[in-house]
């Protein structure tokens, strides 16, 4: 199984302009924890995540670095801390060294790397522009379905369902959550996320049945209550 196999691929994604309050507004309203960073060709620069918003001199939370982390960095360590607590957009908060992957990265590598460098999702590029994300839940989501094996891989009709999926999620204005992921093994379509509503709940199930090929639907999706309006 790849990255491609698994990955979240209507990733929300943030301008270096954005602010730091509309991040952290941008972060609660759409459930996740972490957001890209592109430029105006969509091409990877950054990642912010909740970790890079929880330090931060308007909220008390700043810090204050150790006398002898000093001595060991030095004062451009030092500067770039200040940047990342006083910071007010995204280029100056975000994380710049993003790991990343290719579609065609198979899941145990990711699992490796996410286990390595103590990181919880990895964007997958390509051509240097991001095509999705693959996080923790994704790989147990993955695992959850290739129950037997997670080293299966999805046929060439198993991954046109996975499309068709997404284009439909993409396309339908009534579903309230483009994070939803899809896994697909045998024409099976597993459907991971959240729904405002029961009625969304069944009209995604219905049209979900309705692409060619789907054999059947397994509803994994949980129900959250519709976010509040913030600020």
């Amino acid at each position: 199984m790849l990255a491609k196999d698994i990955m979240t691929t209507s990733v929300v994604t943030i301008s270096p302009d954005d602010s730091v309050e509309d991040i952290a507004k941008l972060l609660v309203q759409s459930g996740i924890s972490a957001v890209p960073v592109v430029d105006a060709g969509d091409a990877l620069l950054g990642l912010v995540s909740e970790g890079d918003l929880m330090r931060r001199q308007e909220s008390g939370t700043e810090g204050h670095r150790a006398w002898w982390l000093n001595l060991l960095t030095g004062p451009q360590e030092a500067a770039q801390d200040f940047i990342k607590t006083h910071g007010r957009k995204a280029e100056d908060v975000m994380t710049r060294n993003v790991v990343t992957v290719k579609e065609d990265t198979s899941v145990g590598e990711i699992a490796q790397i996410l286990e390595r460098r103590r990181i919880k999702r990895v964007p997958v590029v390509r051509n240097g522009k991001i095509v999705g994300i693959v996080s923790r839940a994704n790989l147990l989501h993955g695992l959850a379905t290739h129950k037997d094996s997670i080293t299966v891989t999805p046929t060439a009709d198993d991954r046109t369902i996975r499309e068709a999926v997404q284009a439909l999620v993409k396309r339908e204005d009534w579903i309230s959550h483009g994070s939803l992921n899809v896994v697909v093994a045998a024409g099976v379509v597993e459907l991971w996320g959240w729904v405002n509503s029961e009625d969304e709940r069944k009209a995604l199930m219905t049209a979900v049945r309705e692409i060619d090929g789907v054999k059947d639907v397994v509803d994994h999706l949980g129900k959250i209550a519709p976010y509040l309006s913030i600020g």
